[in-house]
């Protein structure tokens, strides 16, 4: 069920590093992409997979982690992601990426779905060095980085919980656990107004 997938396709920061992800299975899964919907039909994102370990450090290097949890360092160390995709956008096919971002989210959730459906886990990462990332990976001028997928096999446990009674939902950890607060249902629909 989409609904179990989802629950299951969680912001984990901690991974197995002994537990590779093919590059074939990095390729299928941006395969589902392709299915995806696109502005205008114009799908004007690529994506760079990132595999080799040196890189990898690299990378992790560039991006920030969990930026409410002042007090705890993520990845903890020797807990990295094994495997890397950056969504770019491509100013070969339009220039004006800024207003394509919902296309971003589209494919980063899809992404993040086949990776859960095939037993595996990441974080979307927003906060990067899009300079630096374009330079560690070679990116030619016309491609720009716009969303990091951090990939492995999750090693925390992270859970859902219902938000607190004055709406907070800020993560936390707890004893090593995750939690990620979660509004109830009642509170993201809008009640039709009545004539």
């Amino acid at each position: 069920m989409l609904k179990d997938l989802l629950i299951s396709s969680r912001s984990y920061r901690s991974f197995d590093e002994s537990v590779k992800i093919p590059y074939e299975t990095l390729c299928d899964w941006i395969d589902h992409t392709r299915y995806c919907p696109s502005s205008i039909n114009l799908q004007m994102l690529k994506f760079c997979i990132v595999t080799e370990e040196a890189v990898c450090d690299a990378l992790l290097s560039c991006t920030r982690w969990a930026g409410k949890l002042k007090d705890i360092h993520l990845p903890p160390k020797g807990n990295a992601p094994v495997a890397y995709i950056v969504i770019c956008s491509d100013d070969a096919v339009i220039a004006n990426a800024e207003s394509f971002q919902k296309d971003v989210g589209i494919v980063a959730q899809t992404v993040m779905l086949a990776a859960a459906e095939s037993g595996f886990g990441g974080c979307m990462i927003g906060s990067f060095s899009k300079d630096k990332i374009a330079a560690l990976l070679s990116l030619s001028d016309h491609l720009t980085p716009q969303l990091v997928l951090a990939l492995g096999k999750p090693n925390e446990e992270v859970r859902i919980t219902e938000a607190d009674a004055d709406g907070s939902v800020t993560y936390y950890r707890e004893n090593g656990i995750h939690y990620v607060q979660k509004r109830p249902l009642e509170d993201l629909i809008i009640q039709e107004r009545k004539r």
